[in-house]
């Protein structure tokens, strides 16, 4: 990145004027520009990435380029459930049933979202869930952001089949990653979502990824949110998931962690309204060199709001795994449950992991608790698998499986614990 970021301005204004933004998109680009230089980096526990190239971008990339689309299948074989597909900045596939259309829902490209619903997507991006100005990679976030997905459920809208979005990532490009997801559940609405990052390629130059994911659920909506990330090794990602949940609603959230490159994560849920509930279910695996971070984080605001933490990581070779398990009940928050679990196993001598839980408590009459390990394959357990015939390997694969598996279970759509049991495979296996 340029010494002053602000050197970008007219790159960014000119990005903002192709594709045809509001007035008002234009002008928070411009203001989150500025904010860059002045902003601290987010502070990750235990993690050190401020020399990353998180923030390297060229400005002769703004624009972007489609990238040849490969391993797809073709799009007249997909489900006929709500879909979304992006290659890069380049939406390449849309499909919504015409009932959901009819009944007010959106689902769509975010720079298309800005033309055709400019008030509402105004009234919800990074207004709510993630403030442009929470820390330098926000800030940048916005300002050079080039792709994205926006999706609205009205009230009182129960969708039975998942909207699926995947979104690609060509891994020979030279543009920067920099996309922002935006749901929101109207009051008393009901939806599964399932979202897919996967890069292709045979891999460049670093990359500079920047994710965001703001899920605004509102009085009485039930989202359940699943994720697999796959993003490649020549990727260095700032990922920010965060739910911003009114009264009675709740979000449960399933992630597979499946990146081959270095990432630092917050994976946020604010319970804004009374009885709010979030319930954060996390798999992840570190290989080789890579070095994950991940601040998971659940603040009770409101009374009788509940927050569930399960998180449960694998580390091979010299692969570096953390997570961070916030838990803060704010004063008010009478009669709130925060409740956490991290667990780390390691496979290697020379893997570091770490499993950090945080409490967090302002207030009395309030429930909460935390569980945290780091540690080895138990050698009895192995024995006793490895007596009955099995090989090292089928042995500690076993293991393995049971470790994950609690939280695997705990994700609500069949196909993608199945997908995900596909994933970690294939990553066990590498």
């Amino acid at each position: 990145m340029k010494t002053n970021p602000v050197e970008y301005l007219e790159a960014v204004k000119m990005f903002s004027a192709l594709k045809a933004e509001p007035a008002f998109m234009t002008a928070l680009r411009e203001q989150a520009l500025a904010k860059i230089a002045v902003l601290d980096l987010p502070k990750i526990e235990r993690a050190k990435f401020h020399r990353w190239p998180l923030l390297a971008i060229d400005e002769a990339n703004l624009q972007g380029e489609m990238s040849e689309f490969a391993n797809v299948a073709a799009f007249d074989q997909m489900a006929d459930h709500p879909m979304f597909v992006q290659q890069d900045d380049q939406t390449v596939f849309e499909q919504l049933p015409q009932n959901l259309i009819d009944q007010g829902v959106i689902f769509t490209d975010l720079f298309t979202a800005l033309q055709e619903y400019p008030e509402l997507v105004e009234e919800y991006f990074m207004t709510k869930a993630v403030p442009m100005d929470e820390n330098k990679l926000t800030a940048a976030h916005l300002a050079f952001l080039n792709s994205g997905m926006f999706l609205y459920v009205p009230k009182n809208v129960v969708v039975e089949e998942p909207f699926e979005a995947i979104f690609y990532h060509n891994a020979n490009s030279q543009t920067h990653f920099y996309k922002h997801i935006l749901i929101v559940a109207d009051t008393n609405s009901e939806f599964s979502y399932l979202e897919r990052f996967i890069s292709q390629g045979n891999e460049a130059k670093e990359i500079a990824a920047n994710i965001v994911v703001e899920v605004i659920a509102k009085d009485g909506a039930k989202i359940k949110y699943s994720a697999i990330d796959q993003l490649a090794d020549n990727v260095y990602a700032y990922m920010n998931r965060r739910g911003y949940l009114l009264r009675d609603a709740s979000i449960d959230w399933a992630l597979g962690v499946m990146n081959d490159g270095n990432i630092v994560a917050d994976f946020d849920s604010d319970l804004v309204g009374n009885a709010a509930h979030a319930e954060v279910k996390i798999v992840a695996i570190s290989a080789g060199k890579q070095v994950q971070a991940i601040d998971t984080r659940v603040t009770n605001k409101a009374p009788y709001s509940v927050g569930h933490i399960l998180q449960h990581g694998v580390i091979r070779e010299r692969g570096t795994l953390t997570f961070n398990g916030i838990g803060h009940i704010l004063k008010g928050a009478k009669q709130a449950d925060a409740q956490q679990e991290s667990r780390v196993l390691m496979l290697s001598d020379q893997a570091r992991g770490d499993a950090n839980p945080i409490l967090l408590i302002d207030e009395n009459e309030v429930t909460a608790g935390h569980a945290a390990s780091v540690g080895r394959v138990d050698p009895e357990e192995m024995y006793y698998l490895m007596s009955r015939g099995l090989r090292k390997e089928e042995a500690e694969r076993l293991v393995i499986r049971g470790f994950l598996g609690g939280v695997l279970t705990a994700i609500p759509i069949k196909e993608v614990q199945q997908e995900l049991v596909n994933v970690i495979e294939g990553k066990l296996d590498a």
